[in-house]
C-alpha cells in the first residue's frame, strides 16, 4: 500500500492531500486530490472532513491508505494562548547535588506562563559532570520523600531535569528517579528532561516543562484523531505527527513528547515543496531556498542538500520561554497577496508592511473593495494571466505605479532570497502558499523559480512525504581515539536509533554530521548525527490505542480558549527613550531589571565571541533584585588609594557553564580567601546565618573581565546578599581574553594574582599561595578546576585602590551598558539593521569604532587544542545587505535621539529606574529594545578629552560604510576572535594556505565583535555557523593595551601566535584601529539630572 494522506492544520487553514508515493514521477507527482479550508474552532471536526473529503474525491478504497500524518500548531497554541483548560501545573525535581541553585526552575517564564505551569520544584541529589561521571549519586529516599510531597500537592505531571544526562549512558539518573516516582505516585505523568533535547540545562528544562504541561492535552487530542480514523473506517493506517525538523513519529511517541510537533508547519512546506518540483537532493548541492508566500507575510527558508531544513540558531523563543531544540531557521517579511500598495507624494512607491490579510475579498480593487493591494497590482500587470477577481476594476492603474510596485516586490524577495542562501552563488527557489501569484517569474539571485503544481497545499504534501529519523548528540572523550573513529560509533547508533524509530533499514541515509570541541575542557567532543529513513510500515503497524487513552471528557479539541487563560500582561514595557538609571545622592548607582538586561546584552559583544554567555548570571541577579536585594555601582574615585578592592570571576568551559549553571562558586572562593587572610567581610556561610555586624576589610569589588558572563559576576558578588559592596565602573581587560594573566594588572604590576582561590561549588577548594609567575598562576589553577568538574569561581589577591586608579580600564559597565542599550533600542525601533551604526555613534563615532565588514559565514572551522577553541570564521559579502525589509526602518536619527534622551516625536514622559525596579521591562511575547547614548566620553589614557562626532545618518537612514566590502575577511579565534584578516577573495584565501595572512583590518588588543544581521546581539563561538548574515564591528581597545610594549605582550597579536619567533612566520604588528575614547560614566552623566 503506497498511499497516504498528509494534513497540515495551521492557524488560517486546514489543507489535506491524498499521496500515491509510487506515481511521483508523474505530472501529478503522485497527488491524487487535494483539500483546503478555513481552520475550524474544533480542530479534529476540521481534520475528519479534510480527510473525508480527499477519500470521497479521489473515489478510492480505504482500505488501500497505509497512514496519515498530520502536522498541527494545535499544541503551540495552547501556550501561546496559556489557556488553562489546556495547560496543566507541573513540579520539577532538579538532579543537581550542589550547583544551580541560584537559577531555579521557571527562572525566566513569563509571569503568566509560571502562574499555571509553576506547580511545585526541588533539588535532590544527583548530576554528572562533562565527562560522564557522577557529581553525586541518587538517594532513593530523598526521591520518594519528595515524591510525597507532591502527591500531597495533587499534582499529576513531574519533570526530571539532571546535570548532564543527556550523556549519563551509566548511571541514568532520570530513569531511575522516574521509575521511583511511577511507584510513588500511581499513574503520575512523568518526563525525563533527556527525552526532550540535548545539552543546555535550563532550556532543555524549560522544553521539558511545556511539554509536560501539554501532555493530557496531547494525548486527548491524539487519541481524539485516532477516533477520527476509527470512525472513517481507516482504523488499521499508521498515525503519524510531524516534527519540528521534518521528520515524523507514531501517534504514542507524538503523545510523550508533543513539544517536538510544535513548528513543524514552516518544515512541511518546504519539503513539501521541493518534492512537488521534483527536485532532488542531487540536485539542490547548494541547498533551496522555499518562499511560502500568505496574505500577509512571506516565510523564506533554506532547504539543505540533506532535504532538510537549515535549523535556527542554539536557542529560540516561544512564548517568552527560552529554549533549545530544533526549529527551522525562517525568515519573514511582511509581503502577502493582501500588502498594501502606496503611492506617495514624491512618487515612491511602498508595499506594506501593513496588510488588508483575510479580508483580501472585500477589500482589494479587484474585489470592488477601495484599498490598492499587491493582489491588485498583479492582476493588472499580468496581462490576463493571473485570474482572481475583475480585471476590470483595475485597468485604470497608471502602468508606472504597477511597473514599481513590482519592482518593489522583486526586490524585496530577491532581498529575503540572499539573506538566506549560504554563497553568492544562485539557487534555485520554490514558491508556495496561496498569495505566490504575486511574484515574479525571475527574481535576482535564484538560478530558477518555480511554483511547483499543488503548490497551495506543499505544506500537506510534505506531511505526507516525511521520513523516520535518529540523532545522537553525545559528548565523547577522544583521548587516545581519533576523531574519526568516535564519529564512526556516533553514526552506528543514529542508525539503530532510527530503524528503531520505525524506518526501514534499506533506506536509512546520513543527513547531517557535526562536530564541535569543547572549550577549555580537554579531549572532550561533541558530535551530533542524524540520519533519516522511509517508514517501514510492516513494522511499525498500528498504534496502541492504549497508550492515547486519557480520562478526559471530551471527544474534540476546540481552539477556543479558555476565559480563565486571557492574555494578561506579564511585565509593563519600558519606553527606552525616556530611561534614565537611578543614581542617590552619593553618586552610587542601582540597578534595576532594565539595566540587568542591558548589561546582559552589552557584555556579550565586549566579549568578542568568548566569555560565556552572561545569560544564566542575568537571570539570577533579575532574582536578585525581584527579591529586594540591591545592586550597586560605583566610581572608581570613590575608593581611596589604601582601600581594599575584591576581585574574580569563573573560570573554566562556557561548555560546562550550560548544564552546571554559574552560581554562587565565585562568592564560595572570596569567603574562602578572606577567611585565610583574616579579612573580615559581611558574607555569611548560608542565607540562614545572620550577616556579621563587623565593618568590612573592604571597600569594593570589580570585574577581572567585562566580557561574557564574568562581566556580571561582582555585582552577585558585591550584591546586598554576600559581601554587600558596590561594584566598581571598571575590569582588568575591557572585553574579554582567554586567560586569568591577561590582564592590565599583570602587564604593569605583575606578580600580585596571589594567594588565589577556586572552588567548585560543591565544597571543594584550592587554595594558591605563591607562584613565580602570573602564567604559572593560571596554568596550575586551570589544571586544579579540570579535575574539579571544568568550572570553577576564583578569587584573585585582593587589590588596592591605588592600582585599580592605575591600571584598570574604567567605565566598562558603563560601556556594556550603552552597547546593550543602543542594541535594544534598535530593536525596540525595528532598528536591527543599523545596530552597527547606532553602535559606532554611541562608542564615539568613526574614529573610535568602525564597520569591518558586512555578509555571511560561509565557512567554519574549529578544533580543541590544550582546552582552548581554536578556529576561524570566513565571510563574503551579501548584496544589499543593509535592507533587511523586516520592518518599516524608522530614521537612525531618531533611534540616535531615543538613545541618547533627546526628544522629538517621541513621548518626553520620564521613567526612572527608582519606580521600576522589579520590572523586567519586556513584554512577554515580544523581545523589547534599548537604545546606547551618544554622550559626552573622556580619554584617561589618550590624547585629551572630546564629545564624541555627531552621527552621520540622515533622515533617509544613511549608515556608516564598511572598511571593505568586496572580498572576504577570515577571523581566527582563541575562544576570543584575533583578527580581521581581509583578501581578495576566498579562491586567494584558499591559495594563500592557513599560515598566510591577509590584510589586517583589526587585531587584538582592539576588539573584534560578530553581530547577528537579523537581531544586532552578539555571536560568541558557539553560535557560529553557516550562512548567518552578520557584521563585523571593530573597537578601538585600551590603550593600556595597545601604547606600551608590556601591554602588547600579554594583549597583542603575538600573545596569540603572530610574533616574529613563529614557524612558520606569521607576524602581525598592531596598529591601532582609531583613537581611543574613554566611555563615559552612567553615573556622571545621570547624577548630573538629578
Amino acid at each position: 500500500m503506497s498511499l497516504r494522506i498528509g494534513v497540515d492544520v495551521g492557524g488560517t487553514n486546514t489543507d489535506a492531500v491524498l499521496l500515491d508515493a509510487a506515481q511521483k514521477d508523474s505530472n501529478s507527482r503522485g497527488v491524487l486530490a487535494s483539500y483546503k479550508h478555513a481552520t475550524t474552532a474544533d480542530v479534529t471536526d476540521g481534520i475528519e472532513r479534510a480527510i473525508r473529503s480527499v477519500i470521497a474525491s479521489s473515489a478510492i478504497n480505504p482500505a488501500q491508505i497505509s497512514a496519515i500524518t498530520i502536522g498541527t500548531t494545535h499544541f503551540i497554541n495552547a501556550v501561546l494562548e496559556r489557556d488553562r483548560s489546556r495547560l496543566r501545573p507541573v513540579a520539577v525535581i532538579r538532579l543537581s547535588a550542589h550547583f544551580t541553585r541560584s537559577t531555579p526552575p521557571f527562572s525566566n517564564f513569563p509571569a503568566a506562563l509560571r502562574d499555571i505551569m509553576c506547580g511545585y520544584y526541588t533539588y535532590c541529589k544527583g548530576g554528572c559532570n562533562i565527562d560522564g561521571s557522577q557529581i553525586a549519586p541518587i538517594d532513593e529516599n530523598e526521591i520518594r520523600e519528595r515524591a510525597r510531597e507532591i502527591r500531597a500537592r495533587g499534582l499529576r505531571t513531574v519533570v526530571v531535569t539532571g546535570v548532564y544526562s543527556p550523556i549519563d549512558e551509566t548511571f541514568k539518573q532520570e530513569e531511575r528517579c522516574a521509575a521511583i516516582l511511577r511507584d510513588e505516585i500511581p499513574g503520575v505523568n512523568v518526563v525525563c528532561s533527556r527525552d526532550i533535547v540535548n545539552v543546555g540545562l535550563l532550556e532543555r528544562e524549560n522544553a521539558s516543562i511545556l511539554n509536560a504541561s501539554i501532555l493530557e492535552f496531547a494525548r486527548a487530542t491524539i487519541a481524539s484523531f485516532r477516533r477520527v480514523l476509527t470512525r472513517l473506517q481507516l482504523g488499521g493506517c499508521a498515525l503519524l505527527l510531524t516534527q519540528n525538523d521534518g521528520t515524523i513519529v507514531s501517534a504514542s511517541d507524538a503523545a510523550r513528547t508533543p513539544i517536538k510537533t510544535f513548528s513543524s508547519g514552516a518544515t512541511n512546506s518546504m519539503r513539501g515543496a521541493a518534492y512537488l518540483a521534483g527536485i532532488s537532493p542531487e540536485q539542490q548541492r547548494g541547498g533551496t531556498i522555499v518562499v511560502d508566500i500568505g496574505g500577509t507575510t512571506s516565510d523564506a527558508g533554506m532547504l539543505l542538500p540533506s532535504g532538510f531544513p537549515r535549523q535556527a540558531a542554539a536557542y529560540v523563543d516561544v512564548a517568552g520561554v527560552r529554549l533549545n531544540f530544533s526549529m527551522p531557521d525562517l525568515h519573514s517579511i511582511p509581503l502577502g497577496g493582501g500588502s498594501i500598495v502606496r503611492h506617495l507624494s514624491d512618487g515612491t512607491v511602498t508595499v506594506g508592511p501593513d496588510s488588508v490579510g483575510y479580508k483580501l475579498t472585500s477589500e482589494a480593487l479587484i474585489f470592488g473593495g477601495k484599498t490598492l493591494t499587491t493582489s491588485d497590482v498583479t492582476v493588472r500587470g499580468s496581462c490576463g494571466k493571473v485570474d482572481m477577481g475583475d480585471a476590470s476594476l483595475v485597468q485604470s492603474l497608471p502602468e508606472v505605479l504597477v511597473q514599481d510596485a513590482q519592482e518593489r516586490i522583486t526586490s524585496m524577495l530577491a532581498d529575503v532570497v540572499d539573506q538566506m542562501k549560504v554563497s553568492p552563488e544562485d539557487v534555485p527557489v520554490m514558491l508556495v502558499g496561496g498569495g505566490s501569484v504575486i511574484a515574479p517569474t525571475h527574481i535576482p539571485g535564484a538560478s530558477a523559480v518555480v511554483r511547483p503544481p499543488f503548490h497551495d497545499v506543499a505544506n500537506a504534501v510534505g506531511a505526507a512525504i516525511a521520513k523516520i529519523s535518529g540523532t545522537i548528540d553525545v559528548i565523547e572523550n577522544v583521548n587516545g581515539r581519533s576523531v574519526d573513529a568516535v564519529v564512526a560509533t556516533a553514526k552506528e547508533r543514529a542508525i539503530e536509533r532510527c530503524i528503531a524509530a520505525g524506518a526501514d533499514p534499506q533506506t536509512v541515509t546520513l543527513a547531517d554530521v557535526t562536530t564541535i570541541p569543547i572549550q577549555y575542557v580537554t579531549n572532550q567532543l561533541r558530535v551530533i548525527v542524524k540520519c533519516v529513513g522511509e517508514l517501514d510500515l510492516a513494522r511499525l503497524g498500528t498504534a496502541d490505542d492504549s497508550e492515547l487513552e486519557d480520562d478526559s471528557p471530551t471527544d474534540t479539541a476546540s481552539e477556543t480558549p479558555s476565559k480563565a487563560s486571557a492574555l494578561e500582561a506579564d511585565d509593563s514595557i519600558i519606553d527606552l527613550s525616556t530611561y534614565k538609571p537611578y543614581i542617590t545622592a552619593d553618586r552610587q548607582w542601582i540597578l534595576s531589571e532594565t539595566d540587568l538586561r542591558f548589561l546582559c546584552v552589552g557584555t556579550y559583544v565586549l566579549g568578542c565571541a568568548g566569555g560565556g554567555s552572561p545569560y544564566p548570571e542575568f537571570l539570577q541577579l533579575r532574582d536578585m533584585v525581584r527579591r529586594g536585594h540591591k545592586l550597586r555601582v560605583a566610581e572608581c574615585e570613590s575608593v581611596k588609594d589604601d582601600d581594599v578592592v575584591l576581585w574574580g570571576g569563573h573560570m573554566g568551559s562556557p561548555a560546562v557553564s550550560v548544564e552546571r549553571l554559574g552560581g554562587e562558586e565565585v562568592v564560595d572562593a572570596m569567603r574562602e580567601l578572606l577567611d585565610l587572610q583574616r579579612v573580615p567581610h559581611v558574607c555569611p556561610p548560608n542565607d540562614s546565618t545572620p550577616k556579621p555586624t563587623n565593618k568590612p576589610g573592604y571597600a569594593a569589588v570589580m570585574s577581572l573581565e567585562i566580557g561574557g558572563g564574568n562581566g556580571l559576576q561582582p555585582l552577585i558578588v558585591g550584591s546586598s546578599r554576600f559581601f554587600d559592596t558596590p561594584t566598581l565602573d571598571c575590569d582588568w581587560m575591557g572585553r574579554a581574553y582567554p586567560t586569568y594573566y591577561q590582564t592590565t594588572l599583570s602587564a604593569y604590576a605583575p606578580g600580585l594574582l596571589v594567594p588565589a582561590a577556586i572552588a567548585s561549588g560543591d565544597g571543594k577548594t584550592v587554595v594558591m599561595t605563591r607562584a613565580p609567575d602570573d602564567t604559572c598562576v593560571d596554568v596550575c589553577l586551570r589544571a586544579a578546576c579540570t579535575e574539579m568538574g571544568s568550572r570553577v569561581g576564583m578569587a584573585a589577591a585582593p587589590t588596592t585602590g591605588d592600582l585599580v586608579k592605575k591600571y584598570s580600564v574604567r567605565n566598562t559597565v558603563s560601556l556594556a551598558w550603552r552597547i546593550g542599550r543602543t542594541i535594544l533600542s534598535c530593536q525596540q525601533n525595528a532598528q536591527t539593521s543599523r545596530v552597527a551604526d547606532a553602535l559606532i555613534d554611541a562608542l564615539g563615532g568613526p574614529t573610535t569604532a568602525k564597520k569591518l565588514f558586512t555578509g555571511k559565514i560561509v565557512r567554519v572551522e574549529s578544533r580543541l587544542f590544550k582546552g582552548h577553541s581554536y578556529g576561524s570564521i570566513v565571510i563574503e559579502p551579501l548584496s544589499n545587505a543593509e535592507n533587511d525589509h523586516v520592518l518599516p526602518d524608522l530614521p537612525l536619527a531618531a533611534v540616535t535621539a531615543a538613545a541618547s534622551g533627546r526628544t522629538g516625536a517621541r513621548s518626553t514622559t520620564t521613567t526612572d529606574a527608582s519606580s521600576v525596579t522589579g520590572s523586567d521591562g519586556y513584554d512577554s511575547d515580544a523581545r523589547p529594545s534599548t537604545a546606547s547614548s551618544t554622550s559626552t566620553i573622556s580619554s584617561r589614557h589618550s590624547a585629551g578629552t572630546r564629545t564624541p562626532p555627531a552621527p552621520t545618518a540622515d533622515s533617509e537612514g544613511s549608515y556608516y560604510s564598511p572598511l571593505r566590502s568586496t572580498g572576504v575577511v577570515r577571523i581566527p579565534y582563541k575562544n576570543e576572535n584575533i583578527l580581521c584578516e581581509h583578501f581578495g577573495s576566498l579562491e586567494a584565501m584558499d591559495a594563500a594556505g592557513d599560515d598566510a595572512v591577509g590584510d589586517i583590518l583589526c587585531s587584538v588588543p582592539d576588539l573584534i565583535c560578530v553581530l547577528d544581521g537579523r537581531s544586532g546581539e552578539s555571536l560568541g563561538v558557539p553560535e557560529f555557523r553557516y550562512g548567518l548574515k552578520v557584521v563585523v564591528l571593530g573597537i578601538t581597545g585600551s590603550p593600556l593595551w595597545s601604547a606600551t610594549d608590556e601591554g602588547l605582550a600579554l594583549g597583542g597579536p603575538a600573545a596569540f601566535g603572530y610574533g616574529p619567533d613563529q614557524q612558520p612566520p606569521r607576524q602581525v604588528n598592531h596598529h591601532p584601529l582609531g583613537k581611543y575614547i574613554e566611555p563615559s560614566s552612567v553615573i556622571a552623566e545621570y547624577a548630573s539630572h538629578k
